[in-house]
C-alpha cells in the first residue's frame, strides 16, 4: 500500500534527516521547517523507525485540507478511511497544535477530531461503542494558517529513545542530535573520531551505531509493530535484515576514542556502550583533555609525524565532536577556560584535525582564535546552540 509519510526533524537537521531518507531509497515530496514528506509502503515505516538516526519520529499522513469552522474540521476528519488503520478494538488518541489559525482553541479541536473519528468507524464497523483495548494508535491535528494535517503516529516514544541510556549525567546530548552531530563532521568509520568530553557516551555510542552499521531503533518496539493493517511478519524480515546489516568491530578500520575527566561520566558511558552492545567499537577511558596525545591510545605514536602505515593516516586526520560544557554541565568558567586552552593545544600540534563542537557559548570563536569554517544554530532540548565547525588542514597529496 502506497503510503505518505512525514520524517519530524529538529530545526536544522531537516537537511540531515533527508539524506537519511534518500539512502534509504525514498523519493522526496518535499522539505519543510521541521519536517520531512516522501512516498513509501508499509516496509517503508519500519525501515524508517528502524534506520533513521536523526529524525524525531516517523508519521503516517492521511489527509491534509482546509478548516476555518469546527463544522468543515469534523467534515475533513471523517472523510479519512480511519478503519484502514484502526481496527475494531484500536486505541486511539488525538493530539493537536495550532498556528495562525481561526481554529486556536486546542481541547475543542482534540474533541471535534475525536468524535468525527468515531463517527466513520461507527458507519464503517456498524458499533456504536468501541472497547480500544488494542494497540496506541496516536492521530496528531496540525492547523498552520487554517492547513489542517492529519498525521498518525508509527513511532510511539521519540525516536531518541534508543533504549541504551543507563545511566546520565547532567544535561545530556539528545541521540539523534548528537547522531547528526556525526554525519554533518568528516568522519567515517575508517577515520579516527575522539570526544574528549563525553559525559556519558552519547557522542561515541552514537558514532560505533554507524561504525557498525547498527540500526539505531534495532532494540526497541514501535506502536505500528502492533498495528493490524502492517504485516508482523514484514517488521520480522527487516529486524532480520538489520541484525544481518551489521559490521563487526574487527572490521572497522577506524577507532573511536571517549575521554572525560569525571570517572562518575567514564562509569556512566560504559554502561550505556555495554547496553547498546557497542563497547567492543569504543575506548573508553578517564583522561583529561588537556593531556590527550596520540600516544595515549598508540604505543607507536609519539606524534603524528612519527606513526607509520595506516596509523599514520588515522592520527594525521583524526576528528573530533563533542558536547562542550554549558547550561546544566557548564562547570566552572575556568575548566571551561581549561577545556578551550587544550582544544586550540591539540589543532595547532596536529594541524590536520578537525573540531565539530556544539554549544550555546557564543564566544567560541573568540576563544579558538578563529573563525569557525561553518556554523549551524541547533536545539538541545531547550537550549539554542550552535554547532561550531573548524576544518583541519588537508593532507598533502
Amino acid at each position: 500500500m502506497k503510503m505518505e509519510l512525514i520524517a519530524t526533524a529538529t530545526f536544522g537537521l531537516e537537511a540531515v534527516v533527508r539524506r537519511e531518507v534518500e539512502a534509504l531509497g525514498y523519493e522526496i515530496i518535499k522539505t519543510e521547517d521541521g519536517k520531512v514528506t516522501y512516498s513509501g509502503d508499509e516496509r517503508a515505516v519500519i525501515r524508517s523507525n528502524l534506520w533513521l538516526r536523526s529524525a524525531d519520529r516517523v508519521l503516517l499522513k492521511t489527509a491534509e485540507f482546509e478548516a476555518k469552522t469546527f463544522e468543515e474540521l469534523f467534515q475533513g476528519v471523517k472523510s479519512v478511511e480511519w478503519e484502514r488503520i484502526i481496527p475494531v478494538d484500536g486505541r486511539f488518541t488525538v493530539t493537536c497544535s495550532t498556528v495562525k489559525s481561526q481554529l486556536h482553541h486546542p481541547p475543542s479541536i482534540q474533541s471535534v477530531a475525536k468524535k468525527a473519528v468515531v463517527e466513520r468507524m461507527k458507519l464503517a464497523y456498524g458499533k456504536e461503542r468501541f472497547p480500544e483495548t488494542g494497540a496506541d494508535h496516536t492521530i496528531k491535528v496540525t492547523i498552520l494558517k487554517d492547513r489542517v494535517t492529519l498525521t498518525v503516529d508509527t513511532t510511539g516514544m521519540g525516536l531518541h529513545k534508543r533504549g541504551y541510556r543507563l545511566a546520565d549525567v547532567d544535561a545530556p546530548i539528545k541521540e539523534t542530535l548528537a547522531a547528526a552531530m556525526i554525519q554533518l563532521s568528516f568522519w567515517n568509520r575508517g577515520r579516527i573520531l575522539i570526544d574528549p568530553c563525553c559525559g556519558s557516551g552519547t557522542i561515541p555510542i552514537e558514532a560505533a551505531l554507524i561504525a557498525g552499521n547498527i540500526a539505531p531503533g534495532l532494540n526497541r518496539s514501535f506502536d505500528a509493530e502492533k498495528w493490524d493493517c502492517i504485516d508482523a511478519g514484514l517488521w520480522k524480515e527487516e529486524r532480520k535484515a538489520a541484525f544481518d546489516a551489521i559490521i563487526p568491530p574487527e572490521q572497522v578500520s577506524g577507532r573511536i576514542i571517549a575521554r572525560d575527566i569525571d570517572s562518575r561520566a567514564v562509569k556512566a558511558a560504559r554502561a550505556n556502550a555495554a547496553e547498546a552492545g557497542v563497547e567492543d567499537y569504543i575506548e573508553i577511558e578517564r583522561g583529561d583533555i588537556a593531556r590527550f596525545q596520540p600516544a595515549e591510545n598508540d604505543a607507536a605514536a609519539i606524534s603524528a609525524d612519527q606513526v607509520q602505515g595506516a596509523a599514520a593516516g588515522l592520527w594525521t586526520n583524526a576528528v573530533i565532536v563533542t558536547n562542550l560544557p554549558y547550561g546544566v554541565r557548564i562547570g566552572s568558567e575556568d575548566e571551561i577556560q581549561r577545556i578551550y586552552k587544550a582544544l586550540r593545544s591539540l589543532c595547532s600540534a596536529h594541524p590536520g584535525w578537525s573540531v565539530f563542537a556544539i554549544t550555546s557559548d557564543k564566544e567560541m570563536e573568540k576563544q579558538m582564535g578563529r573563525r569557525a569554517d561553518r556554523r549551524r544554530k541547533l536545539y538541545n532540548g531547550n537550549i539554542e546552540t550552535t554547532y561550531y565547525q573548524f576544518h583541519g588542514a588537508r593532507p598533502k597529496k
